[in-house]
């Protein structure tokens, strides 16, 4: 019997019952030892055949490592392992490639606290100790600067989860008198503690909370997973095809799902995975056949349909909340983000997949069996069921008053309503909003953040450092010097490992120095929010999604981090270019 290369036909192989009970428990068919094997399959009363066709440059041939998947017969009972893995959670703390975890502390939490509380201690000590506080800057303001830094600093190290860091924040600011004054209505540590917890009443805060509850109804009653499964039988007649069908379920779920980590890992991470097992692609030698191609496509193309919704990921609630409170001329809202974001995103998930191929070839270019996986997976879920229709009109429904309506509160609301509609009907339990960890943890540090944030820009801190930024590049022209500043943020992201940490760190103070150099304010504040989230796929962990994909150990880092310095480039063009034409003829230039 001849390799894959030989050109040879291959005479059918029927599985032996050894074979076939492995197949019956999911397990990969294994050829005998010593002897070539088959690379088509075939068994009485199959449901579907598996023929790879390799590229012609692939260094894969048939050997003897089972290359093609157990195939099954029509009377085979659905796999019930296959079925936990595509519907499983992404757990909390999941492992990394190594054992350890990928959302634990990125060094050991004795040297990362040490290095926080230096870093604070340090600023404290500017005003306490030198007395060289800025004059505009009021005395409590920068000790709260000096606690809001390394929580930032904290966000990146991880020492403790991101709503413990945050919260921790907030009790340090109250205990060391970094909090405004009250107008001394009530006794002082009651007005310092409503200060402190002051962000939890903002509707905005309340609004993603919401839409995590939302999410949860999509993923619970299998409606995302059920569109996903169905662009894969539309499209997956081919590996790039598989790889564009990957990536416009994940766009599409990322207009409904506010948290690119449960959305990848809980719907897409799965099925990908799946579909690359499906043709004994793994880890280690066989992962160049499929894998690696699939897992850096949908992270590619992940962090680019997070740019094209505010519900991509739950940092864009902070980076519009940053906008509309520097009094965008534009409020930035559901609907006119993905109005101005709408061509350049698109234009480059046309092109991501193909890109990606060219730079990562896989060894199987074709995948018949990709369709008929997904269709069978389909017939075992059924028709649409009650709970997903509700879900679906809910989801519609709320997009709907989201686009129609501008206000913050009545889009805060309009979710609440949503998530009130999902409980009365049953598709959505109150054990299930207690139970999403995800979403309150999110609660925590996202309110926490916004009044820390509010705070800063009362005490005159941002104002400080952003003029004095600005008279130092007081020379430049504002074009040249946005452009220079915007490839600064972009790459700045090489240092940070969320999206969150980047934007707090520098979007507000980057904004203003533009927007005091003239620079159109709406087309600035707009431009840092976008490019805050693809500059995640520079590298593994820019974002949650980068270290659950990395775990299954699929894409070695020096072809991730080549993949994504390459599409930077390549991104990067395409909004300054397409995507800043877009905003000229939609006015926003102009504003």
């Amino acid at each position: 019997m001849g390799s894959l290369r030989s050109g040879q036909p291959h005479t059918p192989a029927v599985n032996s019952g050894h074979d076939a009970a492995q197949s019956s428990q999911g397990i990969p068919n294994k050829p005998p030892e010593g002897r070539d094997f088959n690379c088509f399959a075939a068994a009485p009363k199959l449901t579907w055949a598996i023929k790879p066709r390799l590229s012609k440059n692939s260094p894969y041939s048939c050997q003897p490592i089972g290359l093609v998947p157990a195939l099954r017969s029509e009377t085979d009972a659905p796999d019930p392992s296959l079925g936990k893995q595509l519907t499983a959670p992404p757990t909390d703390n999941p492992p990394g490639p190594n054992g350890m975890s990928i959302d634990g502390p990125a060094v050991h939490p004795l040297i990362a606290w040490a290095v926080i509380l230096a870093l604070g201690l340090g600023i404290w000590l500017i005003d306490a100790g030198l007395g060289a506080r800025p004059a505009a800057v009021e005395p409590w303001g920068w000790r709260l600067f000096a606690i809001f830094i390394p929580t930032v600093l904290a966000l990146m190290l991880r020492p403790l989860p991101g709503g413990a860091c945050v919260l921790l924040a907030l009790i340090a600011a109250v205990l060391l008198g970094a909090m405004p004054p009250g107008p001394g209505t009530s006794p002082p540590a009651v007005e310092t503690m409503e200060t402190a917890l002051g962000g939890f009443r903002d509707p905005t805060v309340w609004l993603v909370l919401a839409a995590y509850f939302i999410a949860r109804a999509l993923i619970k009653t299998g409606l995302a997973r059920r569109i996903a499964l169905n662009f894969v039988r539309a499209l997956g007649h081919n590996t790039l095809g598989l790889s564009y069908a990957i990536v416009a379920s994940d766009t599409v779920l990322a207009g409904m799902i506010p948290s690119n980590a449960a959305r990848v890992g809980g719907v897409m991470l799965p099925i990908t995975r799946s579909l690359a097992e499906l043709y004994n692609s793994h880890p280690g030698k066989t992962a160049g056949l499929l894998g690696t191609f699939l897992m850096l496509a949908l992270y590619q193309g992940d962090v680019m349909a997070c740019a094209l919704f505010v519900t991509g990921q739950a940092s864009n609630w902070l980076a519009a909340r940053e906008a509309n409170e520097m009094a965008s001329p534009v409020p930035v809202t559901y609907s006119t983000w993905v109005l101005y974001a709408l061509v350049p995103a698109v234009s480059c998930l046309l092109v991501i997949p193909a890109l990606v191929f060219r730079l990562n070839r896989p060894g199987i270019i074709k995948t018949p069996a990709a369709p008929e996986f997904a269709r069978a997976e389909l017939h075992r879920m059924g028709w649409p069921r009650r709970g997903e229709w509700i879900v679906l009109g809910t989801f519609v429904g709320v997009c709907t008053f989201w686009i129609l309506d501008a206000s913050a509160l009545n889009t805060a609301l309009i979710a609440l309503t949503a998530v009130g509609v999902l409980l009365l009907c049953g598709t959505l339990t109150w054990q299930d909003c207690i139970t999403e960890k995800s979403a309150w943890d999110v609660f925590i540090w996202y309110g926490g953040l916004v009044q820390l944030g509010k705070l800063l820009g009362k005490a005159g801190v941002f104002k400080v450092f952003s003029q004095a930024a600005a008279d130092h590049l007081a020379g430049w022209h504002p074009l040249l010097l946005f452009l220079f500043l915007l490839l600064v943020y972009f790459y700045a992201h090489y240092a940070f490992a969320s999206i969150t940490a980047h934007i707090l760190a520098m979007y507000r103070a980057f904004a203003l120095v533009l927007i005091a150099a003239t620079m159109p304010p709406a087309v600035v504040l707009f431009s840092f929010a976008y490019f805050s989230n693809f500059a995640a796929g520079l590298t593994h962990y820019g974002t949650t999604p980068g270290p659950i994909i990395f775990s299954l150990a699929y894409v070695p880092q020096g072809t991730w981090w080549r993949t994504g310095l390459l599409l930077s480039f390549f991104n990067i063009a395409i909004w300054l270019t397409i995507g800043m034409g877009w905003w000229w003829l939609l006015g926003l230039w102009q504003k």
